[in-house]
């Protein structure tokens, strides 16, 4: 079983029995970077705003691990009115091997 390349998982190892230790997947800083404002339609919804951004509500961690410092919950956290550094998505797609 491989975890999609959209998952947080996909770079975890894994066996028949278990999962090996989170390899954390970095989603580093890009020149392309956008400055974004997290809308109210998207208030405590980051796999809405990926669906909409992204193409792909299963890219909703990507918020959080390119804001971190902004985005500790990546649910509770994400909400209207907060600004937050999104990827541009050719970028994304390149980190993340899509």
């Amino acid at each position: 079983m491989a975890y999609d390349k959209a998952s947080p998982y996909a770079l975890t190892g894994y066996t028949e029995n278990y999962l090996d230790f989170l390899e954390i997947r970095s989603v580093p800083k890009t020149a392309n970077d956008v400055l974004y404002t997290i809308e109210a339609v998207f208030h405590q919804r980051p796999d809405l705003a990926a669906k909409h951004i992204y193409g792909n509500h299963k890219l909703w961690w990507v918020f959080a691990q390119r804001n971190m410092d902004i985005l500790i919950d990546p649910v509770f956290d994400f909400t209207a009115g907060t600004k937050i550094y999104l990827l541009n998505g050719p970028a994304l797609r390149d980190v993340l091997g899509l």
